[in-house]
């Protein structure tokens, strides 16, 4: 059985928590997030705490226990607080500029890229970085991933977006590693 799939979930007082036929819908004072759980688990929603049961039939539904705790405290941990990703864009020229919700990026091609933001993800821009937020984890993953793949960082400049706590490799160029 999963550890973390065992532990409750507490239910904050500004969080109403809707569940009904493997369909849960979580609404908070920063909005409002539906899932469709998968049948294999249930969840079990009394006095403020929310527990996932697994059917324990199959080694699935034992395995998807854990994911669907976490998936349902992403939710209530989004519609309170919210989650944030910030990205760094480093290059020489390379700059970012957000209009409504719609982000120009010069990133050394011979056009601009532009990337429209999903419903439901904000940004900020300032100097060289790329604040991102939103009440889904999953997709402001996912807005964020497919960013960093305009331009994924290069490990012998360093030029490219990078996420801000990412560490990039560095290699040293051919004409380094010569002996005279």
């Amino acid at each position: 059985m999963s550890r973390v799939g065992k532990q409750p979930i507490p239910i904050p007082d500004k969080v109403n928590v809707v569940y009904e036929s493997h369909r849960l819908k979580v609404k908070g004072p920063k909005g409002e997030l539906s899932r469709v759980l998968n049948a294999d688990v249930d969840l079990s929603v009394k006095d403020g705490i929310i527990q996932v049961i697994s059917s324990g039939k199959m080694k699935q539904s034992r395995a998807l226990q854990g994911l669907t705790r976490t998936l349902v405290s992403n939710m209530i941990v989004g519609v309170t607080q919210g989650f944030e990703r910030i990205l760094d864009v480093t290059g020489v020229g390379y700059r970012v500029e957000l209009k409504s919700n719609v982000l120009t990026m010069s990133l050394g091609y011979s056009h601009p890229v532009v990337y429209k933001l999903p419903e439901g993800i904000s940004a900020s821009v300032g100097k060289n970085r790329i604040v991102l937020s939103g009440i889904d984890k999953e997709l402001l993953g996912s807005a964020a991933a497919t960013i960093r793949k305009f331009r994924s960082p290069e490990p012998y400049k360093g030029k490219g977006i990078k996420y801000a706590e990412e560490q990039i490799k560095r290699k040293v160029g051919k004409t380094a590693g010569k002996a005279v």
